[in-house]
């Protein structure tokens, strides 16, 4: 069972022979097969990547995430779209940044401060200071999945703690 579901969550999981244990390893090492053959050339292509395109990795990351989450008690579609929404929007984000902050070292932070900086100022349904502070998230979230996908289980499963 892992850190993430309950423990009738689990027996569902092996009965659909599910291992959310796994997480997004999968998608991490295809990413990586994307990005680059080497170390050296991923450390260096990611780097080169804008904190935008780091963002919209990080949305994606985070809203299969969130839907893994929620499979269980089963729903119907509605309910699960419903759910997914309320904690992938930007407000929610920009909570779960805040919450996240003080378990942040020095790289990620300065990758918070990245993704504030490149968020587009003007945004219809939310505060500017809301998106900036959601798209950090999202920038972190896809940097740490191209670099350190334990770190960010680590992460994640501390954002658990917090919020529950």
């Amino acid at each position: 069972m892992s850190d993430f579901e309950s423990e009738g969550q689990s027996k569902a999981n092996a009965g659909l022979g599910l291992n959310l244990s796994l997480g997004l390893a999968p998608l991490q090492q295809f990413a990586h097969q994307v990005v680059g053959s080497t170390m050296q050339d991923q450390s260096l292509q990611i780097q080169s990547l804008s904190p935008i395109a780091l963002a919209y990795v990080g949305d994606a990351v985070y809203e299969l995430y969130i839907r893994t989450q929620l499979l269980w008690p089963p729903q119907r579609p509605q309910a699960y779209h419903d759910a997914v929404v309320t904690q992938v929007r930007a407000e929610q984000q920009a909570t779960s940044l805040e919450r996240l902050q003080p378990y942040l070292n020095e790289i990620e932070q300065a990758m918070v401060r990245k993704g504030r900086n490149a968020a587009p100022k003007r945004q219809r349904r939310v505060r500017a200071d809301t998106y900036q502070r959601a798209t950090s998230f999202e920038t972190l979230i896809g940097y740490l999945y191209l670099t350190d996908p334990s770190r960010l289980f680590e992460l994640l499963n501390q954002l658990n703690k917090v919020q529950s």
